[in-house]
């Protein structure tokens, strides 16, 4: 069945809590490093150039990296889009071969299955309604290929007609099991953990380098939480593209045409 993250704890939610994270520890590193600077002047203010450096580049690996993988996945999953409606359209054409008489109930079970493949999908993201969906299109499965079988073996069929209309269909049905897989497929939690992670690290040791600063500037402070939360929201927006404003509902259409044309 589909299982995805809760679309509640995707994107917006988790950018916002990202975003006055970075706040609150920029404000936390500035304060320990105004109570260094009070018990020892400047010469307790250690420098930590070296490590906010190392901790920066860290970070803009560790975005780079996730959003290059989710942008993979991403595009992945737009292929298979495709993919699924090459093979339904070859299966599709492929009834034309099957006995006259077997063919009409046979076509009108494509249909109904095509509305459900469509249907789980854009019902998206609610997942009761898309999983309703996924199970009625497994049962056309299996009502589609007992036809299939039944139409091959009747004494009117072509010789040689199940080597054709069989492994279409498997590919046909193997796809959605390829499908649903790639909604399961995501980095492990403990690496958007430590990109989080990695944010307030930073922001933490900026913070405290800023202890020395009269005036704070806020602006840019809030510039950086901002950047980096966005940055991390259209990442998660990426790694799950029907539960935010970044989707894949346009490939689709590739699929509704080969539905159109199932006359």
């Amino acid at each position: 069945m589909l299982q995805i993250i809760d679309p509640s704890i995707v994107g917006s939610g988790a950018a916002l809590a990202v975003f006055l994270g970075i706040l609150a520890f920029l404000a936390i590193g500035r304060r320990i490093g105004q109570q260094a600077l009070a018990r020892h002047g400047r010469s307790g203010l250690t420098t930590l150039s070296s490590l906010e450096t190392a901790v920066f580049a860290l970070l803009g690996l560790m975005i780079a990296f996730t959003f290059s993988g989710a942008l993979t996945r991403f595009d992945v999953r737009r292929g298979q889009v495709v993919d699924e409606a090459n093979a339904i359209g070859t299966a599709y054409l492929r009834i034309d071969i099957l006995p006259a008489s077997t063919q009409p109930r046979l076509r009108e079970a494509f249909r109904n299955y095509v509305d459900a493949r469509i249907a789980a999908y854009k019902k998206l993201p609610d997942l009761q309604a898309a999983q309703q969906e996924l199970a009625k299109s497994q049962a056309l499965q299996s009502d589609i290929w007992a036809q299939a079988v039944a139409a091959t073996r009747m004494p009117d069929s072509p010789s040689g007609v199940n080597l054709l209309m069989l492994p279409a269909l498997n590919q046909m049905f193997d796809i959605t099991t390829v499908r649903v897989a790639a909604t399961q497929m995501h980095p492990p939690v403990v690496v958007f953990t430590m990109l989080i992670g990695l944010a307030l690290a930073s922001a933490l040791l900026a913070g405290y380098q800023s202890a020395g600063e009269r005036d704070p500037d806020w602006v840019h402070k809030i510039g950086f939480a901002g950047i980096v939360a966005c940055t991390i929201y259209v990442i998660l927006d990426i790694e799950y593209p029907r539960l935010g404003f970044i989707r894949i509902d346009a490939i689709d259409q590739v699929l509704i045409n080969v539905r159109a044309g199932m006359k």
